[in-house]
């Protein structure tokens, strides 16, 4: 049985029966597991939550350089290996493969890791943002957030003090731009001492939004 402060994997793959496989080994391994089929639904997962892996079937998407990556592939040619590697994965496993192995290179990535890669906390107001985890507390309770709103927010805090776009932050949430208004305007309800007055959660007039921790 995993808990949350195990490393959070997200396992991408096309093959409905081997991304079960996967997520069940994986799960008995130690690791929280969640899974996309496609690069459409992993780019809403990495939106909606803080993962630490990505086991990819294909080289779709590198969540701009900044998470870990293994490519898990049929393609077993030398030079298949080496494209995989040049655009940006951290590590290679072709398929089949012997799952003790995938485990071992998933912990030795994860060794890898520079330090401020590591789960660190934002913190505004009386709240506290868990950053790996994408969860919100208010002194030790935890914040309900909708997968759109701790998507949103997770978003704000990977460039804290930094003005994000209507248009990037409606890309990565898969959301037209109304609506990532909308969820600002939710989000501020529930960290803002005064909502119409946003002391954290601010607009950058004519770009979009930021978030100023403390």
């Amino acid at each position: 049985m995993t808990s949350e402060t195990e490393p959070h994997l997200l396992v991408v793959d096309d093959d409905a029966r081997l991304r079960e496989l996967l997520r069940r080994y994986l799960s008995d391994s130690g690791f929280r597991v969640t899974t996309a089929g496609d690069a459409s639904e992993a780019r809403s997962q990495l939106a909606s939550f803080a993962f630490d892996l990505v086991v990819l079937d294909v080289m779709m998407l590198r969540s701009e350089g900044r998470l870990p990556v293994l490519l898990l592939t049929a393609m077993a040619e030398p030079e298949d290996r080496v494209n995989g590697l040049e655009q940006g994965a951290d590590d290679y496993l072709s398929k089949p493969f012997e799952p003790r192995e995938l485990v071992l290179r998933i912990r030795n990535i994860l060794q890898r890791r520079p330090a401020d890669a590591a789960s660190r906390d934002l913190r505004f107001g009386g709240c506290r943002f868990d950053v790996a985890r994408g969860e919100l507390y208010r002194g030790a309770e935890v914040v309900h957030l909708t997968a759109a709103e701790a998507g949103l927010l997770s978003i704000l805090a990977q460039k804290p003090g930094q003005a994000v776009s209507r248009e990037e932050l409606s890309l990565s949430l898969s959301a037209n731009v109304r609506n990532v208004d909308v969820q600002m305007t939710r989000l501020r309800r529930k960290i803002e001492r005064d909502p119409r007055f946003p002391r954290y959660l601010q607009t950058v007039r004519g770009t979009g939004y930021t978030l100023k921790p403390d």
